[in-house]
């Protein structure tokens, strides 16, 4: 599968995530133009094939437009 990418706690409740996390604002606000979506899905099966599992978004980045992407490139597997 994946690079083993270390992971951390993340708060008290027994959750682990990747240590390595992708920050998830560029791909739909802030940064010039939207990025094609089918790049940034890509990008996202990377990430996760990679070992990361921590994808770091916000409502302010659309509002919903990356949790829609990302909903996108979890549902393509």
């Amino acid at each position: 599968m994946g690079v083993n990418v270390p992971r951390i706690k993340l708060g008290s409740q027994g959750l682990e995530v990747s240590k390595q996390g992708l920050d998830c604002m560029g791909m739909s606000a802030s940064y010039g133009q939207r990025k094609p979506e089918d790049e940034m899905i890509q990008f996202i099966h990377h990430a996760i094939n990679s070992g990361v599992t921590f994808l770091d978004t916000s409502d302010a980045y659309g509002p919903h437009t990356n949790e829609i992407l990302i909903g996108k490139a979890l549902k393509r597997g």
